[in-house]
């Protein structure tokens, strides 16, 4: 099977598919009712998931011992290879202790459905405040991300695993576009350079500011929003959609512009995590990677360039990825435009600085974002779709 590997190849060199053949899933189906079984988290679906399309090449499962410790600690894998963010199957000592090294372990999701297998190689314990400092840079439970890991079993189970079938997205199937077919794509448009980016907000100006800089320097924009878990006062998903669907078509170029789903869980690890989401769209076959200000972050936990400096940690070979940084984006009141420190001769008090924080903030309190914000078919459609009075 081809996978298009000449726009830029896959982190590890070569895309993992570890969806299961038809002949597979028979074999897999048959012993269902037989075998011990461990039922996922949203995350955890997401990750396995993510696993069998390729989006986390050069994974093939859940990671053993040996690659855990080392992503904990240095942010690779134990052949060297850069990886972020430790991807594991956390479960309790009272679900992991019936389950034998070697055997097969049935995969349900939340719902109680088949969905998966696990090649159980290793139980292993982990020490959870090692992760958390490590990852997270803190071990304060407010954080998302740490209170997830807090949360979670004390065992670790490892091994290659298989997607039974990949079935289409419940909400958005048209865009449900995997790696294999992403990098197709690119080849039939003859882009050459594409860069990918990253969000788990409506887009505001300051978002689009930025992707319309980087497409002056590339073939293609490959906007590529996380539909997986995210925070409970995150803007729900298909409200996300609407809104990219309603830019694209109005304020971008139609032909330089795919949108396609992320089927990741949010972390929130800011620094880590950019390594993460460049990795992944790498494995999409995107050449180059946006990183803007306080990526993947959340509260006060990170530095507002800390994700763009984490990056200098690796040589461009290992990554692979050419990560364009971006300083923070305002509506600049002298020169009427979007602007940053490097192009607008502005003062702090003529800045009006965005964010999806803010933007919700203002729907709350029953207040439309201003054009400044947000382009007033978007700013509409958030307050229609959330429901929220506003006050115009």
């Amino acid at each position: 099977m081809s996978y298009y590997l000449d726009v830029i190849p896959p982190h590890g060199g070569q895309l993992v598919n570890r969806i299961a053949t038809p002949e597979q899933k028979e074999v897999f189906l048959s012993k269902a009712e037989f075998l011990p079984r461990v039922q996922l988290d949203a995350r955890a679906v997401s990750d396995l998931e993510m696993i069998a399309i390729g989006g986390f090449s050069p994974l093939t499962g859940f990671m053993n011992q040996e690659d855990y410790n080392r992503v904990v600690a240095e942010m690779r894998l134990a052949n060297g290879t850069v990886w972020s963010i430790p991807i594991t199957l956390s479960v309790t000592e009272e679900v992991a202790a019936p389950l034998s090294e070697g055997g097969l372990i049935r995969l349900d999701n939340p719902e109680g459905q088949f969905i998966g297998v696990l090649e159980l190689i290793q139980k292993y314990t982990y020490d959870k405040k090692h992760e958390v400092i490590n990852v997270y840079r803190t071990d304060d439970q407010n954080h998302p991300g740490v209170q997830v890991v807090y949360n979670q079993g004390s065992v670790n189970l490892a091994g290659d695993v298989w997607l039974l079938e990949r079935a289409p997205h419940p909400q958005f199937p048209a865009y449900q576009i995997d790696p294999a077919e992403s990098r197709k794509l690119f080849k039939l448009r003859g882009w050459k350079t594409i860069v990918g980016f990253q969000t788990r907000n409506p887009i505001h100006r300051a978002h689009e500011y930025i992707q319309k800089c980087a497409m002056e320097t590339v073939d293609g924009l490959f906007l590529h929003p996380l539909v997986g878990a995210t925070k409970d006062d995150d803007i729900p998903a298909d409200v996300r959609m609407q809104c990219y669907e309603i830019l694209l078509e109005k304020y971008y170029p139609q032909d330089r512009v795919i949108l396609a789903i992320n089927p990741s869980a949010m972390r929130y690890a800011g620094p880590r995590e950019a390594i993460f989401h460049a990795l992944i769209r790498k494995n999409y076959g995107c050449t180059h990677f946006i990183v803007g200000r306080d990526h993947a972050g959340v509260g006060n936990y990170y530095g507002t360039y800390d994700a763009q400096y984490i990056f200098d940690e690796f040589s461009q070979a290992e990554i692979g990825i050419v990560p364009m940084k971006f300083e923070h984006a305002f509506y600049c009141t002298r020169t009427k435009q979007m602007a940053t420190t490097k192009t607008s001769p502005s003062k702090p008090e003529e800045r009006i600085h965005l964010s999806g924080t803010k933007v919700r903030e203002m729907l709350r309190r029953g207040e439309l974002p201003p054009p400044e914000f947000s382009r007033p078919e978007v700013a509409a459609e958030l307050a229609r779709a959330m429901r929220i009075p506003v006050n115009v």
